[in-house]
């Protein structure tokens, strides 16, 4: 995943110049939205191929030229993927890695498409074992990003009653977008009365919420960043259950009540 930046923007938009409608679409905003679209796009968090299209996109005007490199692209991406398969014959599982405290919390929230129906997982280990599998917060019109930060502050609230039980907690998370949220930004923004330049501050409310919060217990806890589907297991349980989570269309945050199969779990795929 990529946390929009300038520096992005740059790469993607010449000086002078505004966003095609493809590269509006990659950045997930509307027509409507193309006079402020830079202050929109900034810090919101794409994925490695979002980025690398908005790129290829810029400066290309004719709708059938941006068709066209977009219809490359997606083919260039199977080829990819397809190459990726047939030099991995043998199929590996997700592995654990290796545990450093008592309890280790991985956090997931998904969206599909996005803005869409959207959900958010947990799981939690115990000693390095998968101990309970928690999903939740169904939104009908979500975002990656709200997905992503309600996971993180059921995270943080699960890592705060196993404080007060004296267990040593590390939360893993691979939105980068929402701790930096909590770790960094909204320092600044707190500062300026919960305002920043550019414009509105989006998914205010959760991220108030999990600051307040992650400030209380911080010291006591290890948040830090994880790349999503490169093997951790904990990160793909998190993953299926933000599946099941728009799947069963859960609002509350629950615990899962089956049996924790890694197996059957890691097999489940978004409907």
């Amino acid at each position: 995943m990529q946390i929009v930046t300038e520096v992005l923007l740059d790469l993607g938009v010449s000086e002078g110049e505004e966003p095609n409608n493809s590269q509006l679409i990659l950045l997930g905003l509307e027509e409507s939205e193309k006079t402020q679209w830079r202050e929109l796009a900034l810090n919101k968090e794409l994925s490695d191929a979002r980025a690398e299209l908005f790129v290829l996109l810029k400066s290309i005007k004719a709708k059938t030229t941006q068709n066209k490199i977009i219809e490359n692209y997606k083919a260039l991406q199977k080829f990819r993927l397809d190459q990726k398969e047939d030099s991995s014959p043998v199929k590996q599982e997700p592995t654990v890695v290796s545990m450093e405290g008592d309890v280790t919390i991985y956090c997931d929230g998904g969206c599909t498409p996005n803005p869409g129906k959207a959900g958010s997982g947990v799981a939690l280990y115990r000693n390095g074992e998968v101990s309970e599998l928690w999903y939740g917060l169904y939104e009908t019109m979500g975002t990656n990003n709200t997905a992503e930060l309600g996971a993180l502050y059921q995270s943080l609230l699960l890592a705060q009653k196993e404080i007060q039980n004296g267990n040593d907690v590390q939360i893993k998370c691979d939105s980068m977008y929402s701790i930096q949220c909590i770790q960094t930004w909204a320092i600044s923004w707190e500062k300026k009365g919960w305002t920043k330049k550019g414009g509105e501050i989006k998914n205010l409310e959760i991220i108030k919420k999990a600051y307040s919060l992650y400030n209380s217990i911080k010291k006591d806890v290890d948040l830090s960043h994880i790349k999503a589907h490169v093997g951790f297991e904990g990160n793909e349980l998190a993953d299926r259950m933000t599946m099941y989570a728009i799947q069963e269309q859960s609002e509350s945050f629950v615990k899962y009540s089956e049996d924790i199969n890694v197996v059957e779990i890691l097999k489940m795929r978004a409907g």
